[in-house]
C-alpha cells in the first residue's frame, strides 16, 4: 500500500516539500495541504478524488485541464498580472498524467496552492455582489469554449427531466412505503412538471444554448485577495455543460434564502431580494455574453434549482434515505418541504426579480 510520501513522489513537484497534512474542506474529496520547506516556494493541495461519485476520472481531469488552460490563455491575452493566483494549476505526474492511480484503486491529483488567499462562508450583500462578479467572469471566460468539449462529470446533474424520471421510479417502487402519506407533495410537484422542464425543451428546439457551468456556485468556492477582491474560482469537479441560469439559480437557492435548506419552520423561508439584487448586479456586470432569453430566464433558474432540489430530497426520502446523509428519520422530508416553500416564495417574488434584472440590464 502506498503511503503519502509514495503518492507525492509520483508528481513532478519542482521544490522540496514537507509532509501532507489533512485539510478540512469539502465533503466529497479528501484534501491535504503540502507545504514548501523553503519560504517563497510553492505549496500544494493534494486530493484523493471520490471516484464513487466521479466515476469518469479521466474525463473529469480532462475537463479541469481544458477549463484552466482556457482561462489561463484568456488572462495572458488580456495582459493580466498575478496569473498564478487567478486560475488553478494542476501538477502533472512524472509520466505526464493528470492524476495518479494507486495499486489499491485510489485516484490522486495535485494543485499548486493559491496563496495568499482567503475564502468566505457567510453571504452578505457585499460578498454576494463580488461572488456574482466572479462567477459571471468565470462563465464569460469560458463562453467561447464549445460546451461539448467537456464531458458531464456527473451525468444529468442538472437535467430536470432526468430528476423527474428518478422520482417516478421511486414512486413506482415505493421502497420505504412512504408514498401514501405524501399525496399533497406529489400533486404539488406534478403541477409544476411542464414548466420546470422548459429549459430542456427550448434546447431541443434550438432556442437555448448550453454553456460551460460551474454547477456549485457557493461563496466558499471563490478565493479572495488581501483587499477582499475575488481572484480565483475553485472546486472545478462539477464544471460541465449546462444552462447558465442553473448556476445563477444554484447560488440563489441557498444565499438568497432567509431560512435554512432543512428549516423545520417554514415561516423562516423567504427570498432575500437584497442579496438577489447584489449578486445580479455583480453577475450582469461580467456576464456580457448573455443572450436576451438567458437574461429573461434568470428568475426561472432560481425556481428551477429549488424545484430540482425538492425533487431530489423527496426522491431520496421515498427510497429510504440512500443518498443524502440524514440526522433524523424525517430529515429528507423536512428538506423537501423547506425547498418546496422556497419555490413558492420565489414564485411570489418573480415580478420583483424580473424588475431587478430589467433595471440592472439598462
Amino acid at each position: 500500500m502506498e503511503n503519502m510520501k509514495d503518492i507525492l513522489n509520483h508528481f513532478a513537484i519542482p521544490n522540496e516539500v514537507g509532509e501532507a497534512e489533512p485539510l478540512r474542506i469539502g465533503f466529497i474529496n479528501d484534501s491535504f495541504i503540502v507545504r514548501a520547506k523553503r519560504i517563497g516556494e510553492k505549496s500544494y493541495c493534494l486530493q484523493r478524488i471520490n471516484h464513487k461519485i466521479f466515476t469518469n476520472v479521466e474525463g473529469l481531469m480532462r475537463n479541469i485541464q481544458l477549463v484552466t488552460d482556457h482561462i489561463r490563455h484568456k488572462l495572458e491575452a488580456a495582459g493580466e498580472q498575478d496569473i498564478e493566483r487567478r486560475v488553478l494549476q494542476l501538477v502533472p505526474t512524472k509520466d505526464g498524467k493528470l492524476y495518479h492511480k494507486t495499486p489499491e484503486g485510489d485516484y490522486w491529483r495535485l494543485y499548486v496552492l493559491v496563496e495568499p488567499a482567503t475564502s468566505q462562508e457567510k453571504v452578505t450583500p457585499a460578498s454576494a455582489e463580488l461572488t456574482g462578479e466572479a462567477f459571471g467572469k468565470f462563465q464569460c471566460q469560458l463562453s467561447d469554449l464549445p460546451f461539448d468539449a467537456l464531458c458531464e462529470s456527473i451525468p444529468n446533474f442538472h437535467n430536470m427531466e432526468f430528476r423527474l424520471k428518478q422520482l417516478d421510479e421511486a414512486l413506482a417502487a415505493d421502497q420505504a412505503g412512504r408514498k401514501a402519506a405524501c399525496g399533497a407533495i406529489i400533486d404539488w410537484i406534478d403541477k409544476r412538471r411542464e414548466e420546470m422542464c422548459l429549459a430542456e425543451r427550448l434546447f431541443r428546439e434550438g432556442k437555448l444554448v448550453k454553456r460551460i457551468n460551474h454547477c456549485d456556485t457557493k461563496v466558499n468556492n471563490v478565493l479572495f485577495d488581501e483587499e477582499g477582491r475575488p481572484i480565483c474560482i475553485v472546486d472545478l469537479d462539477t464544471v460541465m455543460p449546462g444552462f447558465v441560469f442553473s448556476d445563477f439559480g444554484d447560488f440563489m437557492r441557498t444565499a438568497a434564502n432567509t431560512g435554512l435548506e432543512d428549516d423545520p419552520n417554514l415561516d423562516n423561508i423567504h427570498v432575500d431580494l437584497e442579496v438577489f439584487e447584489a449578486y445580479t448586479r455583480g453577475y450582469l456586470k461580467e456576464a456580457t455574453f448573455l443572450t436576451e432569453i438567458e437574461k429573461e430566464l434568470l428568475p426561472y433558474g432560481c425556481r428551477l434549482l429549488s424545484y430540482m432540489q425538492t425533487v431530489r430530497f423527496f426522491t431520496d426520502y421515498l427510497n429510504g434515505d440512500t443518498y443524502y446523509k440524514i440526522a433524523y428519520p424525517e430529515h429528507n422530508l423536512v428538506r423537501t418541504k423547506a425547498q418546496l416553500r422556497l419555490v413558492e416564495e420565489q414564485e411570489k417574488s418573480r415580478e420583483a426579480m424580473e424588475a431587478i434584472i430589467k433595471k440592472l440590464s439598462i
